[in-house]
């Protein structure tokens, strides 16, 4: 068990951005093209708008920096280039996050030369961008078809982020500027009821199968990503959370997994669940408070442990659940949503005794006696195949929102529901967090601790024995634990 002793302190006042006038409404985005044609109206004006946006960008508040990514475009990738290819996508990852420090570090000099960010950030990471990109390109190749059409892909662009620097009681400049801020709240008295559940036909498998695993007492952390970027440390650029198996880290072989030791009841069950760390923005330097993934990439903050964790494994409205495969990953939201757009966003925050009103681009103001609730359902259908693929999504999908069917050559399987629940005080949102600060889930830096960017991440290591008990449970419509 680690030991850290909090350092008492206070957020500094935290102002809402106003974006040179514009304002952003929920999930709204402003990109600025950095790379304009000169073929619009000369060379000259093209240059002069591109330098003027940038300035106009860091004048009113702050921007952030948005690339394609290009991992989600990876549908084949041979088994024989996967390991090049994971560790070339997560040098994607580490190079915007390195230009985005640039880019917080060097407000001023843009402000000064609005052809700054253009020279010395986004044209320099389009060309480490297109290096990498090739190299994946050439990885696959060797043995498989070459993708085309990466190339297209290196290219980013500043988008504004609706977030500001605030200044402290003392006049010094305390607030990060990568977020959160007020406008990225909202109180969930406000929030009309929004939950519905497709009709469950007469054979549906209507049981549930919950599996108990503690709620990260023993502060398990790392800012590793196993599934997405194996063999690299701090592929996650953020702090995770760990409930169940115990031996989580970038380097875990399944063999390892399987006979690891688990926080989970049932000894069956050493599956690994984990997802982004939730932080109260008080200015406490926690045990990572200096190191990558940690304050050093801008997750600040006092780690909050979850008060309950309940995990429980639902049947399909449409019929019978099948066993999911040993090894099994499945990746529930976006960590890159602020930047990739809403496609696979999957984040629902809510406060308890308001469960049937879920946020997903907001983080949810409480009222008192009410805690904050973080739900992640997972994908229930699977391909039948394979327990991972390239993109670490297409194996896996979500059944219809208004059947509960599973799309054609996929098969239902038992449905991972992820609930937290903190007990955390409301911020306040009248003085910007100074009298009760808020709180935000940890990410990628570019990605601005934006709600929408909350996801979950499991890896099935039940026994069979157990998993043959789960889906027993689940299709003979029983409760079990």
């Amino acid at each position: 068990m680690r030991h850290h002793t909090p350092k008492r302190s206070r957020t500094a006042n935290r102002a809402v951005a106003a974006l040179a006038g514009l304002a952003l409404g929920a999930g709204a985005l402003i990109t600025i093209n950095m790379y304009a044609s000169a073929d619009e109206s000369g060379a000259g004006n093209a240059t002069k708008r591109a330098s003027t946006g940038q300035t106009q960008v860091f004048a009113a508040g702050a921007a952030t920096i948005s690339c394609p990514d290009v991992g989600a475009k990876l549908t084949s990738v041979p088994s024989q280039a996967r390991a090049q290819v994971d560790r070339e996508l997560a040098l994607l990852d580490r190079q915007v996050a390195e230009a985005y420090q640039r880019l917080q570090d060097s407000a001023r000099a843009i402000q000064q030369d609005g052809n700054f960010a253009n020279n010395a950030i986004m044209g320099p990471l389009k060309d480490k961008r297109v290096a990498t990109i090739d190299r994946i390109a050439i990885a696959i190749g060797r043995t498989g078809t070459r993708p085309q059409g990466l190339e297209s892909l290196a290219a980013c662009t500043l988008q504004a982020s609706g977030s500001q620097q605030g200044t402290g009681q003392n006049g010094t400049d305390r607030q990060s500027a990568n977020g959160p801020v007020a406008a990225d709240f909202v109180d969930i008295t406000t929030v009309r009821p929004n939950v519905r559940s497709p009709r469950k036909a007469r054979g549906a498998s209507r049981g549930v199968f919950t599996t108990q695993c503690g709620v990260n007492a023993n502060k398990l952390h790392n800012s590793d990503n196993v599934i997405v970027a194996p063999g690299v440390g701090n592929g996650a650029h953020h702090t995770h959370d760990y409930v169940g198996n115990q031996d989580n880290n970038a380097f875990t072989s399944n063999e390892e997994f399987a006979a690891a030791g688990t926080s989970c009841r049932n000894q069956g069950d050493r599956s690994t669940y984990y997802w982004p760390v939730l932080r109260l923005q008080d200015g406490t330097q926690e045990f990572d408070a200096g190191k990558l993934g940690g304050g050093a990439e801008g997750n600040t903050g006092r780690i909050l442990t979850a008060s309950r964790v309940t995990l429980n494994f639902v049947g399909s409205p449409r019929g019978k659940v099948v066993a999911m495969p040993r090894f099994l990953r499945i990746i529930t939201g976006d960590a890159k949503a602020f930047t990739n757009g809403t496609a696979n966003a999957n984040a629902s925050w809510s406060c308890t005794g308001f469960e049937n009103r879920q946020l997903t681009d907001k983080y949810p103001v409480c009222p008192k006696g009410s805690s904050l609730v973080r739900t992640s359902r997972f994908q229930s259908c699977w391909d039948g195949r394979d327990v991972d693929s390239a993109n670490h999504r297409s194996h896996v999908a979500f059944a219809d929102p208004r059947t509960g069917g599973c799309p054609a050559g996929f098969k239902a399987i038992p449905q991972l529901v992820q609930r937290l629940v903190y007990d955390v005080d409301a911020p306040s949102l009248g003085d910007n967090g100074a009298s009760s600060p808020f709180y935000a889930v940890d990410g990628f830096p570019e990605q601005m601790h934006k709600p929408i960017t909350d996801h979950g991440d499991f890896i099935n290591v039940f026994d069979e024995k157990l998993m043959n008990r789960m889906v027993q449970c689940i299709n003979t419509g029983r409760k079990c634990r």
